[in-house]
């Protein structure tokens, strides 16, 4: 029986022993061995042995995270009071400086966000506070990394959440904004009808000239129908005149066709001189 116990209490502690020995390292993570208290070695993904009672396994996560900088009342430039927070994005690049060369990483980097946030956000104006987040967030990450890099972390980025002026502020803000709205819609809406009248305008002057071109065109063609008549009826005077030098001699009697002009010209009565068509 005393064999028995003995066996099953080597095979307990074999187990132990094993279960100890043989550690995984996930994909995404890096392992530090760590001999009698000292560190000794990395290891990547995968299966590591460690040797029983003298080594001890440290995981690193290597993938980028997220870390909250809790909100804060920060005052500006100006001397208005405005609550700040912000997102941290980090990546540990060296895993033995992030776990031995600082104790609480998350929280010395949320302590060096809210004191760099003061200081950021203290040199600016309000409206430079509220306009200006991208150079705020990159001159924090700036920062931020200058400062991690002895501990083995790259902040690859900072994003401001929130800036919340008071309640007065915000109100007045709104009131201001609203105001300038309406100032845009009322410009818009005045060049739109200036812009009209001024299409109106290039219309009827487009339209009076068509018509005034129209009417000098007729005028034209008045004044060369006129010029026509007229050389028309001077020949027709002409004639007369030849008629009446004519018809003054002493001839009594004259041949003329019958569908010549002089006798439609030479109306003449019935005391006037004969004149006879020609048949």
């Amino acid at each position: 029986m005393f064999t028995t116990i003995t066996l099953f209490a080597i095979f307990l502690v074999s187990l132990y022993t094993l279960a100890k020995s043989v550690r995984i390292v996930k994909q995404y993570e890096k392992g530090l061995i760590v001999r009698l208290g000292k560190y000794h070695a990395t290891v990547g993904s995968g299966i590591t042995f460690l040797t029983p009672f003298i080594d001890s396994l440290i995981t690193v996560d290597m993938r980028e995270q997220v870390m909250n900088v809790m909100p804060q009342q920060v005052i500006t430039k100006d001397n208005v009071l405005v609550t700040v927070d912000a997102v941290i994005y980090y990546k540990v690049v060296d895993p033995v400086k992030a776990e031995f060369e600082i104790a609480d990483f998350a929280l010395a980097a949320t302590t060096l966000a809210q004191t760099n946030l003061r200081n950021l956000i203290g040199d600016k104006q309000l409206d430079e506070t509220l306009t200006a987040r991208d150079q705020i967030n990159g001159n924090l990450r700036l920062v931020l990394d200058e400062a991690t890099n002895a501990w083995g972390v790259k902040i690859t980025k900072v994003e401001l959440q929130q800036i919340e002026p008071p309640r007065d502020i915000t109100e007045a803000m709104s009131k201001q904004m609203k105001a300038e709205r309406e100032k845009r819609a009322n410009i818009l809406e005045a060049q739109g009808f200036r812009e009209a009248e001024i299409l109106r305008a290039e219309g009827d002057a487009k339209g009076k000239l068509l018509r005034a071109e129209a009417e000098s065109k007729a005028i034209e063609m008045i004044g060369l129908a006129a010029e026509k008549n007229m050389g028309e009826r001077a020949m027709k005077l002409k004639q007369l005149e030849v008629t009446q030098v004519v018809l003054g001699g002493e001839s009594t009697k004259f041949v003329l066709p019958t569908n010549g002009e002089l006798v439609s010209v030479l109306n003449l009565d019935g005391n006037s001189k004969q004149i006879l068509p020609l048949k």
